[in-house]
């Protein structure tokens, strides 16, 4: 059968998180860069959408397009190793201690900001051919997201603090069950379905994802927009991946391993016990 029942792809979960703890410096960093790069043409390809249709729902529909296709071809994003990775270390996996998980987070996290930067500068060349017009409508649009993403949330201080976080936290609750969605099938189409629904949903609801930010705020900074460095990463990127931790472990890794993975080895002993 094409679908894998719950116990079997949440052990594929821990699986994944093994090999990723254990993933060498140079992988790591080759498939974060180019998970990074793709996201980040998907995001800019989503909002190009929505700004030539005036309907971001279109936008939301086809931004998994860039998810899919990173995920297909093995590639890895920090808000998928947030949730992968420790579940290797509650598994008691061979070899997996905290170390090795925060090793893996920070190398990710070079590489998906140095592929999301990548495309940053390159589509900001494209857009305003070389740096000698104006970005138009696209280019614009991203400066105006960028101010109201960090200066909108800074206005409301611990509120807006917190409320960057939530969406954080909301955002990898989706963002991770797209990952999940990967493993719940055997066959391609089956697996481009099941992650294309919650990323469907967290894009359109304007959830922050600390990859898609790494290209959305120094593009923005690029192409005009009014805040700096430091709005960027404090009322913004330190709070989002922060969320995004969370959330990824809490609502979907944890869940999903306490009631499978552990639940599924009481049955079979029970099970056992009575054939005895």
């Amino acid at each position: 059968m094409s679908y894998l029942v719950p116990s079997e792809f949440v052990t594929k979960m821990v699986d994944a998180g093994e090999s990723k703890i254990h993933m060498s410096t140079r992988d790591t960093l080759i498939r974060a860069f180019m998970a990074g790069a793709i996201l980040a043409l998907a995001a800019v390809f989503a909002i190009t959408i929505a700004v030539q249709t005036g309907n971001f729902l279109i936008g939301a529909i086809l931004f998994p397009v860039g998810f899919c296709m990173l995920y297909l071809m093995g590639f890895d994003l920090l808000t998928g190793v947030f949730m992968l990775t420790p579940l290797a270390l509650l598994d008691k996996r061979p070899g997996v201690n905290v170390n090795g998980i925060l090793r893996n987070w920070g190398l990710v996290f070079v590489g998906n900001f140095a592929g999301a930067l990548t495309v940053a500068f390159m589509m900001a060349f494209v857009f305003t051919y070389g740096f000698n017009v104006e970005p138009g409508a696209v280019g614009a649009k991203i400066a105006t997201i960028g101010e109201a993403r960090t200066l909108g949330y800074a206005e409301y201080g611990a509120a807006g603090w917190a409320t960057i976080f939530i969406r954080g936290m909301l955002c990898n609750w989706m963002v991770s069950l797209g990952v999940v969605g990967a493993m719940v099938s055997t066959n391609v189409g089956g697996k481009v379905i099941a992650m294309w629904m919650p990323i469907m949903l967290f894009f359109y609801m304007g959830f922050e994802h600390s990859v898609v930010n790494m290209f959305l705020f120094p593009s923005a900074m690029i192409m005009g927009g009014q805040f700096s460095v430091m709005d960027y990463l404090i009322w913004n990127e330190i709070p989002t991946a922060l969320g995004n931790l969370v959330g990824g472990i809490a609502f979907t890794g944890l869940t999903l391993y306490t009631t499978h993975v552990r639940t599924a080895a009481k049955r079979r002993v029970v099970g056992e016990r009575v054939a005895a």
